[in-house]
């Protein structure tokens, strides 16, 4: 482990205090002009997830529509929330190829997306640490009126990101300002991704707001349209059983 990801690690709460949790629980409010495009412009405005910390599986509980998607890298189920299975999308992956920022999806293009998406934001920095990701640190980075210290991730082929290679860069205090890549299933769209409003949660800090941008040729923010605007309203980590 590089000295900027043990610093990343440790502003986030730490290693062996980590460890400790089996899954987190949140209920969050997602938009932005993404889901209009793909239309479905209130499919997230109210989910309530629960996340595995150790592999990588989310379920999306859509309160509304009393339905439940269960997500793993090779597959996504929906059920109702009784249990009585909707269908399922085996290698979900494989049904983005040939798709543009414009191109439609149906419900589990967007649950796959957003499921992945959401596991990696809410596990990271820690999941850098797992074997097969790559780190290194990058020249620094100056935005906000403060130096940023950007950390290249190479994942490995087992883990759903949005692409193999990503920048997380970090402030002087170890903490993720913004978090920079290309998004596969878009047709290679860029994203910028901010994070705001860190809160102490079960001794992990977590930023409570993301915005996520479309980035110019220098990797600058352009800051309309909001792709993807995410707020978390309630979040708990939850210790694993002894």
């Amino acid at each position: 482990m590089n000295d900027l990801l043990k610093l990343a690690v440790e502003a986030h709460g730490g290693q062996t205090r980590w460890n400790r949790f089996a899954h987190v629980e949140a209920r969050l409010s997602i938009s932005g002009a993404l889901w209009r495009l793909k239309g479905k412009p209130e499919a997230l405005k109210d989910v309530r997830i629960e996340a595995s910390l150790q592999r990588e599986r989310l379920i999306t509980h859509l309160a509304a529509e009393n339905r439940r998607a269960t997500f793993s890298p090779d597959r996504i189920v929906i059920e109702t929330e009784s249990g009585d299975f909707l269908g399922s999308r085996e290698n979900p992956r494989a049904a983005f190829q040939g798709h543009t920022m414009e191109t439609p999806w149906d419900d589990f293009h967007l649950l796959y997306f957003n499921s992945y998406a959401l596991w990696n934001y809410l596990t990271a920095p820690f999941l850098y640490t797992w074997p097969g990701f790559e780190t290194e640190e990058l020249a620094p980075w100056r935005e906000n009126g403060e130096v940023w210290r950007p950390l290249k991730i190479t994942y490995p082929d087992s883990v759903a990101g949005h692409t193999r290679e990503q920048v997380a860069y970090y402030g002087q205090d170890g903490l993720l300002r913004r978090h920079a890549y290309t998004v596969d299933v878009l047709g290679g769209a860029s994203g910028l991704n901010y994070a705001y409003d860190y809160r102490n949660v079960n001794g992990i800090m977590i930023p409570i707001t993301r915005r996520v941008y479309p980035s110019d040729a220098h990797q600058q923010k352009v800051p309309e349209p909001v792709l993807v605007a995410i707020d978390i309203r309630e979040i708990a980590f939850v210790e694993a059983r002894r």
